[in-house]
This record gives C-alpha cells, structure tokens and sequence, in this order.
C-alpha cells in the first residue's frame, strides 16, 4: 500500500563514520556473545533437520543485522551451511543530537 503525498515526511540521516560503526558493531558482537549464545546457542545440536550452528553480525551499508548460520542435517545436502538474518537495526535520524536506529 502506497502512503499518499500528503502524509508523507521527509527524514533527516546523519550517516555514520567508521568510527561510530566500529564502536556499535562491538556493543552489538558482546551483546551477541554475552546474551544471545548463552540463551539460544549454548550448544551445537546436530538434527536431522537444518539446525543453528552460530549467531553473528554485520553490517550492511547503514543497516546492522543479526544472523544466524544454519547447517544442514538432510541427507541430500548434508553438512551444507546458509545464513538467515532475524533482526536488523535501521540506522535512522531525526535528531542529530543522537544516533537512533529502528529495529526491523
């Protein structure tokens, strides 16, 4: 569905340096590391089903997403790995005051 012009709004980004992806990107590597693995990953468990094997992130242009690398259990692809994405933070600004991001 199409928003029609008279709602629309236009919305102010300020991009973000290196820098400040480099120091989110570690608040977002500990958070996976200290609270993500612990709960959901705290050990691999081979099924015959496609099953977790890691929980990481990256960063893709001014989105970072948190992935989650699968492994294969079925026999006609077995052992086979592939990532699926299941949240990612939306870098969006409308104050320059703060860096804010939506998270899909």
């Amino acid at each position: 569905m199409r928003m029609p012009k008279s709602e629309r709004r236009w919305v102010r980004v300020k991009a973000l340096s290196k820098e400040d992806k480099a120091a989110i990107a570690a608040v977002c590597e500990r958070f996976i590391a200290e609270t993500l693995k612990p709960r959901f990953l705290p050990e691999v468990r081979p099924t015959q089903f496609n099953y977790p094997v890691d929980i990481s992130g990256k960063w893709r242009g001014s989105k970072y997403s948190f992935i989650t690398r699968y492994r294969s259990g079925f026999a006609g692809n077995l052992g086979e790995e592939f990532d699926a994405a299941f949240t990612r933070l939306d870098h969006v600004e409308e104050s320059l005051d703060e860096t804010r991001f939506d998270v899909m």
